[in-house]
Formats: C-alpha cells, sequence, structure tokens
C-alpha cells in the first residue's frame, strides 16, 4: 500500500454494527468495539478520515433524512467525545434500482470524495465489509481493504481470498496494522 493520505470508511459494518433490517434510528447506531477509538488514532496520525456510505433505506422509506442527520450526529458526538470528528459524511440515499452514479459499487460517491479532499485515488484508502465497497474502490482507483466486522467475513468467505485486497479482523486491527506499517518507513 502506498502512504495513503485520505481514508475512506464505509459506515454501516465498519464503525457501527450493521442490520439486515438497516439502521433506522439513533438507537440503533452501536459502535463496533474498538473502531472509534482506530478513527481517533488515524486522525492523530494526520490522515484525513471521511465516511462513504449506501443508505438505501432513505428511499425505501424505511427513516429520513434528519434520522440519518442524528445517527451522523451521535456518532460525530461519540467521537468528539474522544477528541476527534470524521472530516466528511458522503451518502447515497438511492435505492438499488435507480440507477444512479453514487451508490456502490459504482465510484461516483468515492471520486466526489477524492475530488474534493484534493487528493490521487491512489493515495486513497476505502475501508468496508462487502464485496460492493471492493469494487468501488477498485473502480475508483483506489486501495481496497476488507474488515470481518460487518457483512466482511461473508463477503471473504463468498468472494475471498484476494491478492490486491488486505483483509483485517476489523478496523482496529487495521488501523493498528496500517499506522506500525506507515510510520516506520
Amino acid at each position: 500500500m502506498s502512504m495513503a493520505k485520505l481514508v475512506i470508511l464505509d459506515r454501516d459494518g465498519v464503525i457501527n454494527q450493521d442490520s439486515d433490517a438497516f439502521i433506522k434510528s439513533v438507537d440503533e447506531w452501536i459502535p463496533v468495539p474498538g473502531s472509534l477509538e482506530a478513527i481517533v488514532r488515524l486522525k492523530k496520525a494526520g490522515y484525513t478520515v471521511v465516511v462513504a456510505s449506501n443508505q438505501s433505506g432513505i428511499a425505501r422509506g424505511l427513516f429520513d433524512l434528519s434520522t440519518l442527520q442524528a445517527i451522523h450526529d451521535k456518532m460525530q458526538q461519540a467521537l468528539a467525545q474522544r477528541g476527534s470528528a470524521i472530516d466528511g459524511i458522503y451518502f447515497c440515499p438511492h435505492g438499488p434500482n435507480d440507477n444512479c452514479d453514487c451508490r456502490k459499487p459504482k465510484p461516483g460517491l468515492l471520486l466526489q470524495i477524492i475530488a474534493e479532499f484534493k487528493v490521487k485515488p491512489a493515495d486513497t484508502i476505502f475501508v468496508g465489509d462487502s464485496y460492493r465497497d471492493i469494487q468501488a474502490a477498485r473502480f475508483a482507483g483506489s486501495q481496497p481493504v476488507l474488515v470481518k466486522s460487518g457483512k466482511g467475513s461473508k463477503t471473504f468467505n463468498d468472494h475471498g481470498p484476494f491478492s490486491d485486497v488486505p483483509v483485517y479482523q476489523d478496523l482496529s486491527h487495521f488501523v493498528r496494522e496500517f499506522i506500525k506499517k506507515n510510520h516506520e518507513q
């Protein structure tokens, strides 16, 4: 992996616990153990950290934009209590049949983030737990990373092993190894 300047994280399954029934309320947003501390470590090491998340529950009518904002506020408040913050939260509100450019595995959301933060795609890492996350990273020219939290173990079992995708137990394990590797060079 090259020295990334920007780390993009999928939300559900990477930062917080995932649910096949969607994360529809503030109460359902529960951090994966160690994920918030991992974000703090990335930020302290000088990385820009951004979220890119499909949120088709909006198109499906399961929750609205104000609820999604409240969920993101809870995430930011949990990080603020640790002296940190996410640098940007990007999401696709569309459903699977809307044929938008921003719904992963299409790279539109990642390309938007890369352009706005003015980094090269190759200097960007995208950490996800689904095959569509890996595809989106590849399509955007970013470096995909798979974590086995959320749907990651199933993704690995169904599609892995990958020659070009490092796999970690969860975000905390990825960050520990990533920072160790990139700050020893």
